[in-house]
């Protein structure tokens, strides 16, 4: 048994909305009882509209429980959690990088303490203490 051109009429609207993800009597989750709803026609009615029911499972192959704006929104997680990935591997590279620049300026540093004192005559090259102010 068919439907009537005004139920197949209800029905593709409400398809539409849904699709497009703006329900207006439903939560808009991609489901034959929210098709029904949406529709405002019975959900046996929704079985019988064969046609309707073929064009849904083409663009719905099973229920979503999710609505168009939950999908989105776990889509944006996605994307943001991926750019938080990176973000993180960045500044772990930018980390090792700044070790090692503290590194080499602590050995310059030590370096250079050893360089002022050895030419002032007041200690031996290598050895460590107070520095002493440059002239000049």
């Amino acid at each position: 048994m068919a439907v009537s051109p005004a139920s197949e009429a209800k029905l593709r609207a409400a398809m539409t909305r849904l699709l497009a993800g703006q329900p207006q009597r439903s939560d808009g989750a991609l489901t034959k009882e929210n098709l029904a709803r949406e529709a405002g026609v019975s959900h046996a009615t929704v079985h019988r509209a064969t046609d309707v029911l073929t064009e849904w499972n083409a663009h719905v192959p099973h229920s979503i429980k999710r609505t168009p704006g939950e999908r989105a929104r776990d889509d944006t997680i996605t994307t943001l959690r991926a750019q938080l990935t990176r973000a993180r591997d960045h500044a772990r590279e930018l980390q090792g990088q700044l070790d090692a620049l503290a590194t080499v300026t602590a050995n310059l540093y030590a370096e250079n303490l050893a360089l002022r004192r050895h030419l002032q005559g007041r200690t031996p090259a290598g050895t460590h203490g107070e520095p002493t102010p440059l002239r000049g």
